[in-house]
């Protein structure tokens, strides 16, 4: 039993593994080729960028690029200073007549440029031609009244030297008077004259007294009144200049009835029309001149390098593709707030410390002819301040 198990067991086991054997190898076989084909189907990192190396190269140059100009970028904006709030700024103002009258002739429209000198409105000057005249009369008047008082005080004098001459002849007459009293008073001592010679002499010297005495008053008369004259002669000299302020006052006036520009500059919100009553200080336009500039609110840790000289870049918001430049021109001492209507009282209440923006006035070298830039306009200026 034993020899023929021993014969069977040989004989049976080679069965079972010849029989396993053709089934398990051609498996094995066929998922080895399988994924042999797949690893080779399947491209490499190094076939991946041999087949896309232009692609690659191109990335790589534009990455690098792309770090050089951040770099760049950075190393230059360190250098500068910006804000967002910045506005264009002028001294715009309100046009007005001096005088008042009707309207004739508005020759200049909205936003239209005029030069200093030009006309903008003419306003009815009739009125004020009269003034002219009447106040040229009365100068007239008061010349003729100066005249007049100087002709008097020329009859004047020539009555005092009148008076004078009386006066000397009657000083003369008055001696000879006394002589003669003496004369006669003497022969009458002696015997040798009468007495009626004498009381006639005594006589005639009274009546010399009297006559010089008169001679005199005439004279300080005359002196008097030519005092009296002079006064008169300042009062219608001081006429006269007032007469003369009154005409250059008319003068002016009717200069006043053309509304000219005083600077170069643009004209905007025209209310003046032709035939509209104004008045004396009536706004007939607004007016914004040639010289404009810029007004930029930095933050007050923005200034600790800035000065003034230092170059700016602008941009305008409405022209973003126009770039200007420019320099500061003065940094205000002091923080917008402080110069405000109603300044921050910060003594009072709980404090809460808010970084404060201080105006810097830019000016721009060169203002583009071409764009219409006023007041209010947004830009973004970048100062170099390091």
């Amino acid at each position: 039993m034993d020899a023929q198990t021993r014969e069977r067991g040989p004989s049976a086991e080679q069965p079972q593994r010849t029989k396993d054997a053709p089934n398990n190898s051609p498996d094995k076989t066929r998922e080895g080729a399988d994924r042999s084909q797949e690893q080779a189907k399947t491209p490499s990192l190094r076939d991946r960028f041999r087949e896309h190396w232009l692609l690659t190269t191109v990335g790589a140059i534009v990455l690098l690029a792309a770090l050089v100009g951040g770099l760049v970028y950075w190393l230059q904006t360190r250098h500068y200073e910006s804000t967002d709030d910045a506005f264009v700024a002028a001294r715009s103002f309100s046009v007005a007549s001096k005088v008042g009258g009707y309207v004739i002739d508005v020759p200049v429209t909205d936003n239209q440029h005029v030069n200093a000198g030009d006309l903008l409105a003419r306003i009815d000057e009739r009125d004020y031609k009269i003034a002219v005249d009447q106040a040229a009369a009365q100068v007239e008047v008061s010349k003729a009244n100066i005249a007049n008082v100087e002709a008097q005080i020329d009859s004047q004098q020539e009555q005092i030297k009148q008076a004078k001459a009386q006066l000397e002849q009657a000083q003369a007459q008055l001696q000879f008077s006394q002589e003669e009293f003496l004369r006669a008073e003497d022969l009458v001592e002696k015997g040798a004259g009468t007495v009626q010679r004498q009381q006639q002499t005594r006589s005639d010297l009274g009546a010399q007294q009297a006559n010089t005495e008169r001679a005199k008053t005439a004279v300080t008369a005359a002196e008097v009144g030519i005092k009296t004259l002079q006064a008169q002669l300042e009062g219608v000299k001081a006429q006269l200049q007032q007469s003369q302020a009154q005409f250059d006052q008319a003068r002016l006036n009717l200069q006043y009835t053309d509304v000219v520009a005083a600077q170069s500059g643009r004209v905007v919100k025209l209310n003046g029309a032709k035939g509209t009553f104004v008045t004396a200080g009536q706004s007939l336009m607004m007016f914004v001149p040639d010289e404009v500039w810029i007004v930029a609110n930095y933050k007050e840790t923005q200034l600790s390098d800035m000065r003034p000289g230092q170059p700016v870049e602008i941009r305008i918001d409405a022209y973003p593709g126009r770039k200007l430049t420019g320099h500061v021109d003065s940094v205000q001492p002091g923080s917008g707030t402080a110069f405000s209507l109603l300044p921050a009282e910060n003594a009072t209440g709980n404090y809460v410390k808010v970084v404060q923006r201080v105006p810097v006035k830019i000016v721009v070298d060169n203002w583009p002819s071409d764009l219409p830039i006023g007041p209010g306009m947004s830009v973004v200026p970048w100062t170099k301040a390091r």
